[in-house]
């Protein structure tokens, strides 16, 4: 079954591999967790929707690393180049490490320590057509337990619009369709936790704000969950009033809402919202600022550092960070500046050489 990492909301149901819903970089945690539309030059957002490769992530590399609660880290890698031929491609790989527990057998006895992992391997490609870029991406999930693997096969699909003169974007994007292949010994196969994802992205002419929508979970409207045990309050009458669903909350809890204030190419700071994860990972008697995200982005010299705190709860926070530089860049730099060797000097050619007779 694999854990259900932290951050991971819940929306019911009994699905393998949550740890596919986690934002794997600094810039989608910023965004509200999610994003099928911000197109720039981070190849972490092939994650978000492998519709999103475009031209100027060519040649980078991305490098993410976070920091849940507790000892979960998650490391992630996405490389993106472009064969001219045969379309854009992205490379992706994410890792989760959950740490060491202690083991105990029937008897309460003390069996050693065994770790607990999680990875994804994958490859996306892209193709542009005029104003709209369609992408995919196949990769294979891996769930390890003491030894013990469940694996899947993943699929995400995507599409991008982008306006030609303004900076608006819409994309579409269908995540985690597959089948789980090998399921955990002792458990029975179950589906993979797709999601349905439709957004916008747009900065108003004139104005130094970015702001994306993102709507998800599309294929099922009913996404609330209500706890069975938790107590709800009292009546005039003293009758216990137990909590109910409404449309309201349910529908804000598809939605994921982020805005970048663009101070410059080099400089943006986010802020993102997720209601689904404030409702679902609150504490019972408050909110604190679960849900919320903020994050910076701040371009030195040709590296990229992203940097976002996402809160989980009242009680817990993620840190994200991500570095990204464009290797092809590094690359001719360094080949301009090597200087070619002299070429030789030319040698007179002695078979037309006239020579005068001494004394002549």
């Amino acid at each position: 079954m694999g854990l259900r990492p932290a951050g991971a909301q819940q929306i019911g149901g009994r699905t393998v591999f949550p740890f596919l819903d986690l934002p794997p970089s600094a810039q989608l945690a910023a965004l509200g967790g999610m994003s099928v539309s911000a197109r720039n030059d981070d190849p972490t957002m092939l994650f978000g929707n492998p519709a999103l490769l475009n031209p100027d992530m060519d040649g980078r590399l991305a490098l993410s690393y976070v920091a849940y609660v507790a000892d979960i880290k998650q490391s992630t890698a996405a490389y993106v180049f472009n064969t001219q031929k045969a379309g854009r491609f992205g490379i992706g790989v994410t890792y989760l490490n959950y740490g060491n527990f202690e083991g105990y057998d029937a008897a309460g006895n003390s069996i050693g320590t065994f770790g607990v992992n999680e990875y994804t391997v994958g490859v996306s490609d892209s193709y542009t057509k005029g104003k709209f870029t369609f992408g995919a991406t196949t990769k294979l999930a891996v769930s390890s337990i003491d030894g013990s693997r469940s694996v899947a096969g993943v699929a995400d699909a995507g599409i991008v619009y982008k306006h030609p003169t303004q900076e608006f974007t819409a994309g579409l994007a269908v995540k985690n369709a597959g089948y789980q292949f090998s399921p955990y010994p002792g458990t029975d196969r179950a589906p993979l936790p797709l999601d349905v994802q439709i957004g916008a992205t747009i900065k108003p002419e004139h104005m130094p704000l970015r702001f994306s929508l993102t709507a998800h979970h599309l294929q099922r409207w009913d996404i609330q969950y209500l706890d069975p045990n938790q107590r709800g309050q009292l009546d005039a009458s003293g009758v216990e009033k137990k909590p109910t669903k409404s449309f309201g909350d349910n529908l804000a809890r598809h939605f994921t809402f982020a805005t970048a204030l663009v101070l410059s190419n080099n400089l943006n700071i986010r802020l993102g919202y997720n209601h689904l994860q404030r409702r679902e990972l609150r504490l019972e008697n408050t909110s604190g600022s679960a849900g919320l995200s903020f994050g910076v982005m701040l371009k030195i010299s040709s590296f990229q550092i992203d940097y976002t705190h996402a809160t989980l709860q009242a009680s817990g926070s993620s840190e994200y960070f991500t570095l990204s530089r464009n290797l092809d860049s590094l690359f001719k730099k360094k080949d301009g500046n090597s200087t070619p060797p002299p070429a030789d000097k030319p040698r007179p050619d002695r078979s037309k050489t006239r020579y005068r007779k001494v004394g002549s």
